[in-house]
């Protein structure tokens, strides 16, 4: 089924910094505060901009809709910011949206960093029990009164469903979820999920495509992760043409939440090696 919606909407955007811009995009559920461990780092030397998505955090739209829209209302972010070149970093969901992107606009995206995301995403998280729905909701609630408790993390959150979004199950991590994913994930739409989902049933596949994108590319992938598995992610940094990737073992799909020092370093590393994907000269 498709949905036809005949505008844009205005996407409520964080902005930080100055300097070249870079467009950070959040997973599902997420928003843009949820890229803050990115734009905390990045907005000391560029411009970040990190939206909420259509149908996520504050950039609310009721109804369905198709994954089409997000595109849409990006490039609509980049008219009214009158962006006309960006490095694209994206999460998920993010990433996904960037590779697209990049297709639709070759001549406006410089670069890609790609974390725990594919061009054809394959995910092979085991079912959900009674048990993980429970004791993933007594570790979340635990974790948003008191973060990072250890005892917490130890008695419910290695037992949660957070088992398979993390490995490293370190107080930090889970101050992270605290502060940027329940708000994310209570502010996400009906519609915004129906997306993603239909999107997925239809068998959502740009491997061939992405053949197509000449930008310099950085893909960062959780060895462990369940809901993007590692595969799928290495098989997109194969089939981009100029990319570069790092793969973190005993991490899953919320590695920029496990080790984002190594994450960051990383990303930095990758951009002084690739002055081009910020406009820089060589």
């Amino acid at each position: 089924m498709s949905y036809q919606t005949t505008k844009t909407i205005n996407l409520n955007t964080h902005i930080k910094g100055q300097g070249f811009p870079i467009l950070c995009l959040h997973g599902h559920p997420g928003s843009g505060s949820s890229m803050s461990v990115f734009t905390n780092h990045l907005s000391k030397r560029f411009q970040t901009f990190a939206p909420d998505l259509r149908g996520y955090g504050k950039s609310r739209f009721q109804g369905n809709f198709d994954m089409e829209d997000h595109l849409d209302d990006l490039e609509r972010l980049l008219e009214q910011y009158k962006i006309e070149k960006c490095l694209v970093l994206g999460w998920s969901l993010g990433g996904i949206l960037a590779m697209e992107m990049a297709l639709r606009s070759p001549e406006r995206v410089t670069g890609l960093i790609l974390v725990a995301t594919a061009a054809k995403p394959y995910g092979n998280h085991p079912p959900i029990s009674w048990q993980d729905n429970l004791f993933t909701a007594i570790a979340g609630i635990i974790n948003l009164i008191k973060p990072g408790w250890r005892w917490n993390i130890n008695t419910f959150g290695k037992r949660s469903l957070f088992r398979y979004l993390i490995q490293k199950h370190t107080p930090q991590a889970y101050r992270y979820i605290a502060n940027d994913a329940v708000s994310a994930y209570l502010q996400t739409s009906a519609g915004a999920t129906r997306a993603l989902m239909q999107a997925i049933r239809s068998g959502y596949d740009k491997t061939s495509e992405i053949q197509n994108i000449h930008c310099p590319s950085l893909v960062l992938v959780g060895a462990e992760d369940r809901h993007i598995t590692a595969n799928s992610s290495l098989e997109t940094s194969r089939n981009l043409k100029y990319c570069q990737s790092h793969c973190y073992q005993n991490t899953a799909h919320l590695l920029p939440w496990e080790i984002p020092d190594l994450i960051l370093a990383d990303i930095d590393s990758w951009l002084v090696k690739h002055p081009q994907a910020t406009c820089q000269p060589n």
